[in-house]
């Protein structure tokens, strides 16, 4: 589907990853930037493009992110 992308990667012996170039290039991500993980245990980890932070949040926050 245009626009929808799915990468792997290795985490290393320190707890690193890599990520893919083409997703570096998708997103901007560049040296030095600091990037957010946001975590659930039911929905996973995500890692927000920095253009898309706030709307993202939001959405993660209000769709089923409350324990019942």
């Amino acid at each position: 589907m245009k626009g929808k992308y799915a990468w792997t990667a290795t985490v290393g012996e320190k707890g690193q990853i890599v990520i893919p170039k083409q997703a570096r290039e998708i997103f901007d991500i560049n040296p030095g930037d600091t990037l957010l993980l946001l975590g659930d245990v039911k929905r996973g980890i995500a890692i927000p493009p920095k253009s898309h932070f706030s709307k993202f949040a939001e959405s993660i926050f209000t769709e089923g992110g409350e324990e019942e």
